[in-house]
């Protein structure tokens, strides 16, 4: 972790973090309207949105950013509050390495071949602005994050011990979906096979843990001495 050198005022932090989260509540708002729209077959089907990353992922920046506004408005003068400590934690740790991950995931797949993650079936149905603010914005919110406020990076074994429990979560989860009504969240899973599979979430796993690192390093890099 880095040795800080100085805070900006809070109110600039506390209008920042508050700006993030309007934006995130109103983006997961206007798709929660969608659920139940004349939407192209399967898309909402078990599980609504809650399936989808890029839906989690929202939901993930969201929270960051209200507990960020929360830790914004602690008069406590100590800068180690609990408070402070989820705070960093959940940015660290979470927020920031997903975040990166689903831009950098879904516009590489987007590029290669979008049927495999976003159909042009959904373009009717999701403005422009709405795959945008899904899976584009999340990146220079988050790079804004790191350039207003410092975090406490936890140990990284620990950190990646985390990540990867979340992340077998999340596989068992579209697993059980697919289980159920035998459509795969991404039609992009049903090229592989089960090795295939595994050998994707691997991958996967090593890219998050990548952004993890690139985090704690730009963390660093910002507020060192």
């Amino acid at each position: 972790s880095s040795s800080v050198t100085t805070r900006r005022p809070k109110l600039e932090l506390l209008v920042y973090h508050v700006t993030a989260f309007s934006w995130y509540a109103f983006v997961v708002k206007s798709l929660a309207a969608k659920d139940g729209e004349e939407l192209p077959p399967g898309i909402f089907v078990y599980g609504g949105p809650w399936k989808y990353l890029t839906f989690l992922n929202l939901l993930l920046q969201m929270s960051f950013f209200g507990l960020a506004a929360l830790n914004d408005l602690h008069l406590e003068k100590k800068s180690e509050t609990t408070l402070s400590k989820w705070k960093d934690l959940l940015f660290s740790v979470f927020a920031f390495p997903v975040g990166m991950f689903v831009v950098l995931l879904f516009w590489s797949i987007f590029a290669f071949d979008r049927e495999l993650v976003y159909p042009a079936s959904i373009d009717a149905f999701f403005p422009p602005w709405m795959n945008h603010a899904m899976h584009t914005f999340v990146l220079p919110v988050l790079l804004g994050e790191v350039m207003v406020q410092p975090h406490v990076y936890p140990q990284t074994k620990h950190a990646l011990a985390a990540l990867g429990v979340v992340g077998l979560a999340y596989l068992s989860w579209i697993i059980w979906v697919y289980l159920s009504v035998g459509i795969w969240v991404y039609p992009l899973l049903g090229h592989f096979s089960t090795a295939g599979l595994g050998g994707f979430f691997v991958f996967n796993m090593s890219v998050v843990t990548l952004f993890y690192l690139l985090g704690d390093k730009l963390n660093s890099h910002v507020w060192s001495k």
